[in-house]
């Protein structure tokens, strides 16, 4: 369960890069970033709310619940008051430079205060990001503002991940890598490919007068669910055990994966569907 719940959040970044070149339609990008927004806070809040459980020494799906309720909701609230905040003094300050800062604290400074009050850090800066970005950003930012606020954080995060990799492979050095757990991973990643493709298919065959999307669309969705960066942040986040160097070898495997097979042919998948549409 553990596993499952830090794999579900995946990385778009890279897709959309891939698929704005290849002219895939506007509707299969917003499906893949809302799956994203959606899958890196709920993800991460189970997997908190399942790690605590745990720690209680068995799992009681009333201890789950209250454990759940408890950062989701809490982070969606404190999510809106941060926004909201921000939000304001953007609109008060017409510099981008201390705009972009503002960001940065309220990033920093907005977590450590989520995790203080046991709630959902993640899931609060999902929803404060979503308001900012979105609630009437013509009177918050400039377009100059609006455009080092993108560029900062696009490169913040392309650092930060690099930095998670190379973290990542010095973990690996020490691990005690046995086929066994290769084996596992391999057929998690299988798990994981096949889980993904149905339900992707099955929802959209099942209940078409539902989804704005047709079969060619859902190859895309499909094959573009790349994992990342947070998917290694969980699994490192464990306490040490066997248990733990399982699933961190799994999910190297995942992610490799996505990264060198399904990020690298994504863009060949968009042309096809294209070239077929035309």
């Amino acid at each position: 369960m553990l596993f499952g719940a830090l794999i579900s959040p995946t990385d778009p970044i890279t897709v959309l890069g891939i698929l704005k070149k290849a002219g895939v339609p506007k509707k299969t990008e917003s499906v893949i970033v809302g799956e994203s927004l959606f899958n890196d806070g709920i993800g991460v809040v189970i997997f908190i709310a399942l790690l605590e459980t745990l720690k209680v020494g068995e799992f009681s799906f009333s201890h789950f619940g209250i454990l759940f309720i408890q950062e989701a909701i809490g982070g969606i609230i404190l999510g809106l008051i941060y926004g909201y905040a921000l939000h304001y003094l953007l609109k008060k300050v017409d510099h981008y430079e201390t705009e972009v800062l503002l960001t940065l604290a309220f990033v920093m400074g907005g977590y450590y205060f989520a995790n203080y009050f046991h709630i959902s850090g993640a899931l609060a800066m999902v929803v404060m990001g979503l308001m900012v970005g979105n609630y009437k950003t013509r009177i918050s930012m400039s377009d100059q503002t609006a455009e080092y606020v993108n560029k900062f954080w696009e490169l913040l995060d392309v650092v930060l991940n690099a930095l998670l990799f190379i973290i990542i492979a010095f973990v690996l050095m020490i691990v005690d890598f046995e086929m066994s757990y290769v084996i596992l991973g391999i057929i998690s990643l299988i798990i994981i490919l096949i889980t993904r493709a149905f339900l992707v298919y099955f929802p959209l065959n099942t209940f078409p007068i539902f989804f704005n999307l047709i079969r060619k669309d859902a190859r895309i969705i499909s094959w573009g669910g790349l994992r990342g960066g947070l998917s290694l942040a969980l699994v490192l986040s464990l306490p040490t055990s066997s248990e733990k160097e399982i699933l961190l070898v799994a999910t190297y495997i995942t992610v490799l994966f996505s990264i060198l097979v399904q990020g690298l042919t994504i863009g060949k998948v968009a042309e096809s569907v294209k070239e077929s549409s035309e």
